[in-house]
């Protein structure tokens, strides 16, 4: 317990502080003038409240990650509750601050357009592609497991086949819509939702004195499976996920002041990491032990832990509220994964989205494809997930240490991150049956050799960069002479 609660209060301790030290060293412009207002366009450009883009942000970044994956990640012990403390304050919320606020600086940009400027222009497809497939198995992985949950909610009533049909439909329209219209209106209502069911599971937790094992390094799996990498590809959302760098640009688009920057992306990270600590310390102490959460994973998936958990710690009807919140998390993901995908072929191609109808070709394909993956095994669909999740953070992470280099500021609290979770994916695909199938020393070896090359890669670009003075912000006149 003590470990538990420990780290909850790091976790806002280091927004307070190490937030608070990012924000300083990027250097906020208060007056500078925001996308929201110089490309206002009503449907991905519309002004908001801190209030309403906080709450939206922390539904888009959440989705089951901060959930199923601490949950999957507690076979691993108490360890896990160390990655999301430290991964969440040093690497998740970094990377979600800088996305956000560098995409702020150049008119809302997404991630691959940012890779295109700072890290060249083959990166610029490389990761549009990568993006673009990320965001799809997000979206089907975010149709799947609520539908489970719906079914498992409601014993079976109505048919998986329904249930995944009518998802579908509130994501066409969520993502169609303009932003204010669904997201900004409804979002507000379902993050307070999701708050108080993790505070709700919170309180249990410490009231019944759940036995909440205290800090082992120690593997605790039951299959003994490797802590490096497994467990940071595992736990991505509730510590470090390249999913929130497809969604910040969203919140980018929406912010009225970068001096709301912190907030709502620093802090939601936080929050997230959390809601993941919470989940974990569930998983871990509900179930006697790892044996008994391995069983209960391998018979019923995450969702029955959710399930079980909820109904255990808060009773029938306050277990189903908090069911409901974790329902709402990766519903109010997968659409916005979707819109995510639109906006990012949008910019690709340089298509304007005032029109619904320009909106609708790009979406139409997405859903096609999205519902082709569906049929595809949930467990495999998550291994893909993780890998290309983490590969993103590590490339939104290289973007974030180049602009810093660029601008002659502290680069090394992007680039130490960077160079951690680029060594876990690299060892992953490396060692994975799902990638090359080498053995773990050789993974190990393979990805050390990768890295360093990376490293005196981004050395040799970065100074390139530098002494040629590549711009760190678009020119706002060229912005409204351009809308």
């Amino acid at each position: 317990m003590y470990t538990f609660l420990g780290g909850i209060i790091l976790l806002i301790v280091g927004y307070f502080t190490y937030g608070k030290f990012v924000e300083k060293m990027f250097g906020v412009k208060e007056d500078r003038t925001t996308p929201a207002y110089v490309n206002k366009d009503d449907v991905d450009y519309v002004p908001m409240s801190t209030k309403k883009n906080a709450l939206i942000q922390l539904l888009n970044i959440a989705g089951v990650g901060p959930i199923f994956g601490p949950i999957m990640g507690a076979l691993y012990g108490p360890v896990a509750f160390i990655w999301i403390v430290f991964g969440a304050i040093f690497a998740g919320a970094v990377h979600d601050y800088l996305t956000g606020m560098i995409s702020i600086r150049n008119r809302g940009a997404h991630l691959p357009e940012l890779a295109g400027k700072f890290l060249g222009k083959i990166m610029k497809h490389v990761v549009n592609v990568f993006a673009i497939l990320l965001l799809l198995l997000v979206g089907t992985v975010f149709v799947s497991s609520p539908a489970t949950l719906i079914y498992n909610l409601m014993d079976g009533w109505m048919a998986m086949g329904a249930i995944v049909a009518v998802i579908f439909m509130y994501y066409i329209l969520a993502t169609l819509l303009p932003i204010d219209k669904i997201i900004g209106r409804f979002y507000p209502i379902f993050g307070a939702l999701l708050i108080i069911s993790a505070v709700g599971v919170l309180v249990q937790l410490v009231l019944t004195g759940a036995p909440i094992p205290e800090l082992t390094f120690k593997n605790m799996h039951p299959d003994n499976l490797p802590i490096f990498p497994l467990l940071f590809l595992t736990i991505s959302c509730g510590a470090l996920s390249g999913f929130h760098a497809t969604q910040t640009p969203i919140i980018s688009r929406t912010t009225q002041s970068e001096k709301q920057g912190r907030k709502i992306f620093y802090g939601m990270m936080i929050a997230e990491g959390v809601i993941a600590m919470i989940w974990a310390a569930a998983a871990m102490s509900l179930f006697n032990g790892y044996d008994g959460l391995n069983d209960m994973l391998a018979n019923g998936g995450p969702a029955a832990i959710v399930s079980e958990a909820s109904i255990l710690l808060l009773g029938s009807i306050g277990g189903t509220l908090a069911i409901i919140g974790v329902i709402i998390l990766p519903i109010t993901s997968g659409d916005t994964a979707f819109r995510s995908a639109r906006m990012i072929i949008a910019d690709y191609f340089n298509l304007a989205q005032k029109k619904m109808t320009s909106r609708l070709w790009i979406a139409l394909p997405l859903f096609v494809l999205s519902f082709a993956l569906t049929k595809i095994d949930f467990t495999l669909l998550w291994r893909y997930f993780s890998w290309a999740n983490q590969s993103t953070a590590a490339i939104a992470l290289w973007v974030g240490a180049m602009y810093l280099f660029i601008a002659k500021k502290n680069y090394w609290i992007a680039m130490i991150p960077a160079i951690f979770i680029t060594m876990a994916t690299t060892t992953y695909i490396i060692n994975a049956p799902i990638g090359f199938g080498l053995s773990l020393n050789a993974a190990y070896i393979g990805a050390t050799i990768i890295t360093l090359l990376i490293i005196v890669l981004f050395f040799n670009a970065a100074k390139k960069n530098r002494a040629a003075n590549i711009p760190l912000e678009e020119d706002i006149s060229k912005w409204s002479d351009s809308k």
